[in-house]
């Protein structure tokens, strides 16, 4: 018994030595590419430039084309509120088509069909 705790605690040091590595970083990565070459990194710079070069001079000729479309603040206003989750039935609510009465229920959901418009009081 004594001489196999002898053996087992001599042979430790040895057995881990012939454990295998800790992975590296380096084995988890896809294998590497030969570099290219000085004048291959030099191709690649250059046209990498022209595209750039090419991708400028469209936009400064089709400006329009590169404008971002812009929102209509009174529409986007409006579905904010027809989209408020806070709405409760009664709520009056204003919008770019007029007034409308939220009669919906919270537990359902919303259709338009629950804001019902106001009609606006005649002018005297």
């Amino acid at each position: 018994m004594v001489t196999a705790g002898l053996l087992a605690s001599a042979c430790a040091p040895a057995c881990l030595a012939q454990t295998d590595p800790e992975p590296s970083v380096n084995d988890y990565l896809p294998p590497a590419e030969p570099e290219p070459s000085r004048e291959d990194w030099r191709q690649r710079i250059e046209d990498a430039k022209r595209r750039a070069k090419e991708v400028s001079r469209e936009r400064r000729e089709n400006p329009e084309l590169y404008r971002p479309i812009p929102e209509d603040p009174e529409r986007a206003a409006s579905e904010r509120v027809l989209n408020d989750e806070s709405l409760q039935r009664g709520d009056i609510v204003a919008t770019k088509k007029g007034m409308f009465v939220y009669q919906g229920r919270s537990d359902q959901p919303r259709r338009d069909q629950d804001f019902l418009p106001i009609a606006p009081k005649p002018v005297r």
